[in-house]
């Protein structure tokens, strides 16, 4: 598994993440089994977030402790990321300093860990105060509850707001990425075209400023047709890119979620791509796609195949 640093810290990230999104109903056994197979494939980062499961909060967190039981020098192997600000009995979003607080050291002790490795603000509040978020960064850095930080969802200026005011940098942005659901990078190919819905910028160049600014992008839902509308692979409404995908898995050895998986780091942004299987061999399947190097010519292909204007 190929690994880069977070944004500009020294902090070793694998290219693909393990989402926890989903495993609040498995059983220990079935937990260990994803966590060993995500640990074999090279994938050490698991994404967490204080509302995934059921009520209460942070269930999805507490299944993950309860079912590993991680020693503290299992703990030190892996990257463990989670989100906060979202509030689901709303629902709305809560970036004040007081809720910031809260939803980490709920984390933490959902975790049964004194750290965080990554804390991710979930998606953008409206009324955020980002004097609030600074100060609740401030306090999570000095007693050593959170090492890195970080936005998910968050626009350009979105994100140069909470710089203004933020210490700490701000790693990673992250974002839905997948080959059909792909503005952030296809939007810029229609750049100038009149009459293209294609070319309408609906997220403000994310892309470009990721990159000029050294965060990392995640890409979350990277086999999900649109929001939330059901994956593309073998689905019948998209025949040409699933023929395409199939061909190039045949070509490389490899499964249709590899190429998926494969086509989102082909982009020299250095994304990374976060995997939300609980199926242990579906996620060692997707994560082979790191390894695996499309050709240019390759990628505008599946681009094309799914649909994107390519001029």
């Amino acid at each position: 598994m190929k690994t880069f640093p977070l944004g500009t810290s020294d902090l070793q990230v694998p290219a693909v993440v393990a989402g926890m999104m989903r495993i609040e109903e498995l059983s220990d056994a079935e937990v260990r089994a994803l966590y060993d197979a995500s640990l074999a494939a090279g994938v050490t980062l698991f994404d967490h977030a204080d509302i995934y499961g059921s009520a209460p909060a942070h269930a999805c967190e507490a299944r993950f402790a309860e079912a590993l039981r991680l020693s503290s020098s299992e703990r030190e192997q892996i990257v463990l990321q989670s989100k906060a600000g979202i509030v689901k009995e709303g629902p709305y979003f809560d970036f004040s300093y007081e809720h910031i607080i809260e939803a980490v050291n709920g984390s933490l002790t959902a975790l049964r860990t004194d750290y965080l490795d990554v804390l991710l603000l979930h998606r953008p509040d409206a009324l955020v105060e980002p004097e609030e978020v600074a100060r609740a960064f401030d306090e999570l850095s000095a007693s050593g509850k959170v090492r890195h930080f970080g936005v998910s969802n968050h626009t350009p200026a979105q994100i140069e707001l909470l710089k203004r005011y933020v210490r700490q940098p701000l790693l990673a942005n992250q974002l839905q990425l997948s080959i059909t659901h792909a503005a952030i990078i296809t939007q810029g190919l229609a750049m100038n075209m009149n009459g293209a819905d294609q070319s309408i910028s609906r997220d403000l160049g994310i892309l470009d400023y990721c990159r000029l600014n050294d965060l990392t992008i995640q890409a979350w839902s990277p086999f999900q047709a649109g929001f939330f509308t059901g994956v593309f692979l073998g689905n019948p409404a998209y025949p040409e890119l699933n023929a395409v995908i199939d061909r190039l898995a045949g070509e490389y050895q490899v499964s249709p979620e590899a190429i998926a998986t494969a086509w989102i780091l082909r982009h020299p942004a250095k994304m990374q791509v976060v995997l939300g299987t609980t199926n242990p061999q579906r996620l060692t399947a997707a994560a082979a796609g790191a390894e695996v190097e499309l050709t240019r010519a390759q990628w505008y292909e599946l681009a094309v195949a799914a649909g994107h204007l390519v001029p």
